[in-house]
């Protein structure tokens, strides 16, 4: 199973084959609450909003939804005090999102290859 980000998301919903290969080994995905923010937000401006936020809710509805809990809030700690001492901030959704791939031990679908800054994360690109 594979944490979907935010890009992974709009790629597959879009549907781009490539990310629908590189999930077709997985029946399910994880999705953390903040890319469904994320999304949720983008689709405010989306002229395809109808068409899309149906496809985002059943996405929703077949993956394993991953909530922030204090777990998380140490390996964010982590994540982010290792981010610092490289001189290599990200976006702060972006930790959060590497924080819940560490904690549940993932493997995170992007295009951002600023993930790989992330010690211990293994970022799956297409």
């Amino acid at each position: 199973m594979l944490l979907l980000d935010t890009n992974a998301v709009s790629s597959l919903l879009m549907g781009e084959a490539g990310i629908h290969e590189l999930l077709s080994e997985d029946t399910r995905h994880a999705l953390p609450v903040i890319v469904v923010g994320e999304y949720r937000f983008g689709l405010l401006r989306s002229r395809s909003q109808r068409q899309l936020e149906p496809l985002l809710n059943r996405l929703i509805l077949e993956s394993e939804l991953l909530i922030v809990d204090d777990a998380t809030t140490r390996h964010y700690a982590v994540v982010r005090e290792g981010l610092r001492r490289k001189g290599r901030p990200l976006p702060e959704n972006d930790v959060w999102i590497g924080a819940l791939a560490i904690q549940h031990r993932l493997g995170v679908a992007t295009r951002d290859e600023h993930f790989d800054e992330i010690a211990g994360l293994v970022r799956h690109g297409w």
